[in-house]
């Protein structure tokens, strides 16, 4: 089977047999400006690639499943709430997957509930029947794990925290993204140290690494993201009521160690109850490919059942 994360800066790709053991591995910088056509073209190529050097062809290929950001509209074949993908919310866009694996079957699912099922099948998750993965980076998202399930919800939207009304108003709310993510997202976080006046920011590690050397406007700035998720997941506690948040995403993970503990303490008087446990993944940025490939290989293995089942002989 074949997993594959298109993220905003890079395209990662899996080929697995059914055991579980990955026989090739791409990672690959995404190019600017891609149109679908394009973007699907150099997955074909890079997909070709991959089955050579594993010895096989695409067409042994038995499942492809795709992470992707924002819903996928079974409707209209399109992605809705994906900016970071252009021209990806046109209707039939999401068919022309369909020729990365040369037909096979495929799976489109959103990156961060793949990226909570890579957390239960191989990090913190595991064995955790209520858990959310809280993903910060260069977008906010939610994956939702109830009684050991994903849970989408009724439009497959479930998780979009992006949207909650969670911070001050900002001029990216305009650009198609929510409150909270136009505030605490990586270009939130730059934008607030740059008026702060921190001088030659260009990423959130920029802000997180000067936060470490203890520069007290990057602090002010850690201070102000560590607010803004803690009031978002005091809502999610609320509504939810979590065994365990995991922080995923580039600043869920680069920077945890510093924001546990803020997040931590300040949600000790939003929360009524017990604040649950709050945990940086460990997965780092193979997460969504370790979510597709868990939902693959259980896919796969039952379609290569059903197969040997239909060709053997009546009576």
């Amino acid at each position: 089977m074949l997993a594959v994360d298109i993220g905003r800066e890079f395209v990662r790709l899996a080929l697995a047999d059914l055991v579980g053991d990955i026989a090739a591995r791409r990672d690959e910088p995404r190019k600017g400006g891609e149109t679908p056509d394009e973007l699907v073209a150099s997955l074909a190529e890079l997909t070709r690639e991959l089955a050579d050097e594993a010895g096989a062809s695409v067409g042994d290929i038995t499942l492809t499943v795709f992470g992707t950001p924002g819903i996928h509209d079974k409707e209209t074949s399109s992605l809705q709430l994906a900016p970071n993908l252009p021209g990806w919310e046109r209707t039939g866009a999401v068919e022309l997957l369909a020729g990365v694996a040369a037909g096979a079957p495929y799976v489109v699912e959103n990156d961060v509930d793949l990226a909570a099922l890579g957390e239960g099948a191989y990090g913190y998750g595991q064995g955790v029947a209520h858990f959310a993965l809280v993903w910060i980076g260069t977008g906010i998202g939610m994956g939702i794990v109830i009684d050991g399930r994903l849970y989408r919800g009724a439009q497959g939207a479930a998780g979009e925290i992006s949207y909650l009304p969670v911070g001050e108003g900002d001029p990216l709310v305009n650009r198609g993204r929510g409150m909270l993510e136009s505030v605490a997202s990586a270009d939130g976080v730059v934008a607030l140290a740059t008026r702060l006046g921190m001088r030659g920011v260009t990423s959130a590690k920029d802000v997180f690494d000067a936060a470490r050397a203890g520069d007290p406007i990057a602090d002010r700035v850690l201070a102000t993201e560590a607010d803004h998720i803690a009031h978002a997941l005091a809502g999610v506690i609320a509504v939810l009521d979590p065994e365990l948040v995991v922080l995923g995403g580039g600043i869920g993970v680069q920077a945890g160690d510093l924001l546990i503990g803020p997040v931590t303490d300040c949600l000790r008087d939003l929360v009524a109850l017990r604040v649950p446990m709050i945990r940086a993944s460990g997965l780092g940025t193979e997460a969504v490919l370790l979510g597709a490939m868990a939902v693959g290989l259980t896919t796969a293995r039952d379609l290569v059942f059903e197969r040997a089942v239909a060709q053997l002989p009546a009576g």
